[in-house]
């Protein structure tokens, strides 16, 4: 069982457990990738911290030790707010152990990571990057834990749960007389070298009776003398305890690695092996063939009902009621026995039924929705299956779902959670790879239903409450990433603007004027592209041609042309920053271009010994640039060239390497073409008269007299704007200093000389922007600059070691200000900085502040640190900052925008509930555009919103004195507010009301604002005061035969007693007075477009799932919270069940590429989690070891 455990063995050891591996590419950008099948979350590796990852989760899944330290409340911990307090009482370790776990259970990420908790354990990076015992941490968490609880309710958490005492009784064989010690302890230690097992190890060290006798002799205490004695064993029938967790290590004693398996005991993850999947899916469709004659195949059922629905997917409870109504029986009675559950029946055939991404509705598959309408016109439902339609070999993974047999283990290592066999678990325990720690609970404990499968059990409501705005902010990140993802720049030249000339194509002005750059979504189609492009251009006549351009040295050169409009961008292979020339597809500017790659143009160095050398080293050379199609034949290049005859040799090394020798083209090679010969952009070829072919040695071929290392760097003239379309070629090596090759450009410019102390080389970007200036002092291999690179000429001094080259500009809006540089010393102020770039845009005062980029191209974090050093801050070369307008608070205080609106239902405040169900008011056009300014959005809203100003509060100020300050602002001193309870505070996120602000008492800091978080105030007809277990929803009534609503109107429930599906519908149905069965509701999800019917739909459960309690409607899939519309249905007047209206009918085409393409996206990040590799370290010398300890403030 316990196999190689005492061998030493080193070599399969990763650089990861020690930290010295070569580190990933940091993507701080991009949010955390989601839980994967089985709904855990691992934890981060913080370097060595294998051993405190497998100890936390077996902790986690410990019920009895995480509700214990879930009810210790903040009355008792106190506040992680306060910890920067001097004289707080704040325990912060247990406090960040709730918050892990918090994390662990709710979260929506693939793993957690620990550094705030090893931040309260007072370690540092070398700790966390250290291997060390995790019997060793165990009992040192557990002293730091009860140390932290001391004066606590929770003061004996870890001696009520884990302490225990060893008995040991010496029975005198002559008096009987029974000598008992007691020893406590945490845990048990065993001997396993040499046993079988655990069961032999615990005997040999705990149970087996040991004898003392012959010179062994024990002292009585009755007796008062040496006398025989053996210890007996206790009866231990009372304690009954099984596995839950095992801790396994994997190496020897002086390192290795961690993880552990876990029994599930409250079903919190969802449990299913991919053969076991594998296997199901064969048996079913076996099953399937043998019984298609006997009982009707359930595949043409449903595909026959999926096909006849308008909407292209249902939920698929309501697919079970359209079965049970169309057949007259319910899927668990007619096909459950032999097809297995409906939903695990859909998964198993993916080709055919289609999931949408939360996996609440299914549809068919478009092609199969074609075919079965095509085909049922010949047969009926009742038809036998087609062999063609099972796949068994389908790509996509059936999605697991939780077993409900009873708890499973799984296999927790690090950042990886999978399923695992409990007949496997002990085949684990042999080899290199061995239990180490093993974990045991009661078998009398058992668990409440409520419990099971119900990860927020327990869970504080403050812990909850970060969880869910958590989670709210990581969907919100991961919209915003697939969004910037899917985003590609392309750069559209127009034909009017160049001109054909050199083999080539050329802008007639500047690169900028002949350039429109389009930013379009990869997922569009080629027509909308198009559409795109005619829309831009009013004045265009006549077909359009877009052809896929590419800059080469000799200027733009077309390729094919784009065809398919139906095809999408990506399909197509546009990538992020193409070039697409606009055109008639004939000719520009009256020159008939060709295009393709076979008449690339070439630009060739051409070279011509000199007739004298002043002194240099090797040979010189005259040169000019000529350029050539690449499918030009040799013979022909030797006639422009070398009209009166010659000899053609090449450079053999090629452009980018060190030219060794020329070799001589052969009268043969004249019938090649340039490129099959191999001459490339930048290649030199020498041409040689015939006073020159003395320095030819025709028998080898090659040039014997010397040799010369040529290739070349283009300069562009930016100093003088009359000049700036003039090119020079400068002949270098990859030695070559920039600060000659500056000299050099300018004697070729004819320039003054004394423009070389005020003048610098920039490398220039494909796009034609100017990058920064390469320093002086650099060789061209150290400035990394390929050979023809495109280099500009500018004013201004190259920054120095010690200075740094910024961008900025002025504002949050990049197309309304240029781009402006800088250069300033690393070590001057943000101050310094922030005034530097005032004076240089014409702008004074003080009343401007600098930001950072960020990852979206907009006004991100704020440099609040005026004093601070640009060096300090890691602000580096190149980066991009922006002056905004506006002084940042003093510190401590919150600078806040204040938004203005009113609801409809504050409108026509005369309007009750009982006139809407009656069919009296009228409706309202819910149409409205987007404030932010962008393309306008289809929202479901009766909201007025508009800006009132922005105010300047202390963050330790109430959410009353907010109010009160708001309504100082001119916008709302208009309104009449009698005291602050009659108005409502939100938070604001994406111009819409997010969070719903409680409790005018509360200080703005307890809510965690932010640094640019948005209010919105709504005003009141009457005092409201919103308990913590009080939801506000809005809640309008449809309209009797038409898709569309009355306005909506507040209604406010109390949840603390229940948050079900039963409970809301009796709440709306007392708001309209309406009987409860005689109305419908469902939940508005406007990001979506969709309607989610709130069903309560009980004649098909079981009994056993009657029993169970209800779920929340706070949990998936409604997530209800303040501030949801729910659409209702008045059954007395209106039958229909469609909830939809027209609005969302045409977002919802819109987002439906969306839909598929992120769909595509996650399988392939999911693939891409799969595969790593691990590289093998040589053994090396063991580091001294470090004593492992947790810094625990005093709390007596």
């Amino acid at each position: 069982m316990f196999g190689d455990l005492f061998e030493e063995d080193f070599s399969f050891i990763s650089n990861n457990h020690f930290g010295k591996g070569k580190k990933s590419k940091p993507r701080d950008s991009e949010p955390p990738p989601p839980r994967d099948f089985t709904n855990l979350s691992g934890i981060k590796n913080q370097g060595g911290t294998c051993y405190l990852n497998s100890l936390l989760q077996t902790l986690l899944f410990t019920p009895e030790f995480r509700e214990a330290l879930f009810s210790l409340g903040p009355e008792e911990l106190g506040s992680l707010d306060d910890s920067s307090k001097p004289d707080a009482k704040v325990r912060i370790i247990p406090l960040q152990l709730q918050r892990l776990f918090a994390q662990l259970l709710l979260l929506d990420q693939q793993a957690a990571s620990t550094t705030d908790l090893t931040e309260s354990f007072g370690w540092n990076s070398h700790e966390e990057m250290r291997q060390h015992d995790v019997q060793e941490l165990n009992r040192i968490l557990f002293s730091a834990l009860e140390t932290s609880l001391v004066g606590t309710s929770g003061h004996d958490l870890i001696k009520r749960l884990y302490h225990g005492i060893v008995v040991n009784q010496i029975v005198c064989k002559e008096c009987k007389n029974i000598s008992e010690r007691q020893e406590d302890f945490l845990d048990l230690t065993v001997a396993v070298k040499g046993v079988a097992g655990l069961e032999e190890a615990l005997w040999n060290m705990y149970v087996e009776e040991e004898y003392f006798e012959n010179e062994n002799l024990y002292r009585c205490g009755a007796c008062d003398k040496l006398v025989e004695a053996s210890k007996t064993e206790m009866d231990d029938s009372e304690y009954m305890y099984e596995l839950f967790s095992v801790i396994i290590h994997k190496g020897g004693c002086y390192g290795g690695h961690y993880h552990v398996y876990i029994r599930d005991v409250d079903e919190l993850g969802n449990w299913q092996l991919q053969e076991e999947d594998d296997r199901l899916i064969e048996d079913t469709a076996l099953r399937d063939n043998e019984n298609a004659k006997e009982v009707e195949n359930p595949l043409a059922v449903l595909k026959g009902i999926l096909s006849e629905e308008e909407s292209k997917q249902i939920p698929v409870d309501q697919l079970g009621q359209k079965l049970l109504e169309k057949k007259g029986m319910s899927w668990n009675k007619k096909y459950r026995k032999q097809y297995g559950a409906l939903r695990k029946y859909l998964q198993n055939h993916p080709h055919i039924f289609q999931f949408s991404p939360d996996e609440n509705k299914v549809g068919l598959n478009e092609k199969h929705k074609l075919l079965f309408k095509s085909d049922s016109q010949g047969q009926g439902l009742q038809s036998p299956p087609q062999k063609t339609d099972v796949q068994w070999n389908s790509g996509k993974k059936p999605t697991r779902l939780r077993d409900s047999s009873g708890c499973h283990w799984f296999d927790l290592n690090d950042s990886k959670v999978q399923p695992i066999k409990e007949m496997d678990i002990e085949k684990q325990f042999q080899g290199k790879e061995s239990a180490y720690m093993l974990f045991y609970r009661k078998s009398q404990l058992k668990r409440p239903p409520e419990a099971r499968g119900n990860p927020r059990y327990q869970v504080p409501e403050h812990l909850l409450n970060e969880m869910n705005a958590a989670n709210t902010e990581l969907q919100k990140k991961r919209a915003e990433c697939d969004s910037a993802n899917n985003g590609i720049d392309l750069h559209l030249h127009l034909s009017s603007c160049y001109k054909f000339h050199k083999g080539a194509l050329h802008p007639s002005l500047t690169w900028k004027e002949g350039v429109v750059d389009l930013t379009v979504d990869r997922r569009k189609t080629l027509g909308d592209l198009r559409q795109s492009v005619f829309q831009m251009l009013e004045s265009w006549e006549g077909d359009m041609i877009l052809s896929i351009a590419k800059p080469l040295p000799a200027g733009l050169h077309l390729y094919q042309i784009l065809d398919g409009d139906e095809l999408t961008l990506d399909g197509i292979g546009l990538a992020d920053g193409a070039d697409i020339f606009v055109w008639n597809g004939k000719e520009v500017g009256g020159t008939k271009v060709m295009t393709g790659a076979d008449h690339e143009p070439v630009v060739i160095n051409v070279l011509r010994l000199a007739e004298y050398n002043e002194g240099g080293k090797g040979q010189h050379f005259t040169e000019s640039q000529h350029v050539f199609s690449c499918s030009t034949k040799l013979g022909d290049l030797r006639r422009a060239l070398a009209p009166s005859g010659g000899i053609i040799l090449k450079n053999g090394s090629g452009p980018d390497k060190e030219a060794k020798n020329w070799e001589v083209f052969l009268e043969e090679d004249m019938k090649e073409t340039v490129k099959g010969v191999g001459l490339m952009d930048g290649c030199s070829v020498l041409i040689l008269d015939s006073h020159d072919q003395s320095f030819v040695n025709m028998s080898s071929g090659n040039l014997t007299a010397f040799t010369y290392d040529i290739s070349w760097l283009q300069v562009k003239n930016f100093c003088r704007t009359q000049d700036e379309e003039k090119h020079v070629k400068i002949t270098a090596t990859v030695e070559t200093v920039m600060s000659d090759i500056k000299m050099k450009a300018i004697r070729e410019f004819q320039l003054e000389e004394e423009l070389a102390n005020d003048s610098c080389l920039r490398p220039v970007s494909g796009s034609g922007k100017l990058l920064s200036p390469v320093p002086e002092d650099y060789t061209v291999k150290e400035a990394e600059l390929k050979m023809g690179s495109l280099l500009g000429l500018c004013h201004g001094k190259a920054p120095t070691s010690t200075q740094l080259f910024l961008y900025f500009i002025v504002g949050s809006d990049q197309n309304a200000s240029p781009e402006m540089e800088v250069v300033v010393e690393e070590t001057a102020s943000v101050k310094e900085c922030l005034n530097l770039m005032l004076e240089k845009s014409g702008l004074s005062g003080d009343n401007w502040h600098l930001r950072r980029i960020d990852w979206c191209y907009e006004a991100g974090e704020a440099l609040s640190q005026e004093n601070a050093t640009l060096k300090e801050l890691n602000v580096c070369s190149g980066d991009t900052l922006v002056v905004t307008e506006g002084k940042l608070p003093a510190k401590g205080f919150l600078k806040i925008p204040i938004w203005w609106f009113k609801s409809s239902s504050h409108k026509k405040h005369g309007e009750n509930t009982q006139d809407q169900v009656n069919g009296m008011t009228c409706k309202m056009d819910a149409l409205q555009v987007s404030p932010a300014g962008d393309s306008p959005e289809y929202i479901h809203t009766d909201m007025d919103l508009c800006y009132a100003g922005s105010i300047e509060i202390a963050g330790e100020a109430s959410l009353e004195d907010l109010k009160m300050q708001a309504m100082t602002l001119l916008c709302c001193q208009e309104q009449i507010v009698p005291l602050p309870s009659f108005l409502r505070a939100w938070t604001v996120d994406s111009k819409r009301p997010a969070k719903l602000l409680r409790n005018n008492k509360q200080q703005l800091n307890d809510y965690k604002l932010g640094a640019r978080v948005e209010i919105c105030i709504e005003p009141l007809q009457k005092e409201e005061h919103l308990g913590p277990h009080e939801l506000l929803l809005r809640v309008q009534m449809g309209i009797p035969g038409e898709r569309d609503y009355y306005d909506s109107t507040d209604l406010v429930w109390d949840i603390s007693k229940e948050c079900t599906t039963w409970a809301l519908r009796q709440q709306v149905a007392s708001h309209y007075c309406l009987p409860v069965d005689k109305i419908e509701i469902a939940k508005y999800f406007p990001e979506r477009f969709e309607w989610l019917p709130i069903s309560s739909w009980t004649q098909q459960i079981s009994k056993r799932k009657r029993k169970k309690k209800q779920e929340s409607l706070q949990s998936a899939p409604y997530h209800l919270k303040d501030g949801d519309i729910i659409g209702v249905k008045n059954l007395l007047l209106d039958d229909t069940k469609d909830f939809s209206t027209v609005r969302d009918d045409v977002g919802k085409e819109k987002q439906r590429q969306l839909v598929l393409q992120k769909k595509k996206s996650r399988q392939a990040e999911r693939l891409q989690d799969h595969v790593f590799s691990e590289e093998k370290l040589n053994i090396k010398h063991r580091k001294p070891e470090v004593a492992l300890s947790i810094n625990v403030g005093v709390f007596r």
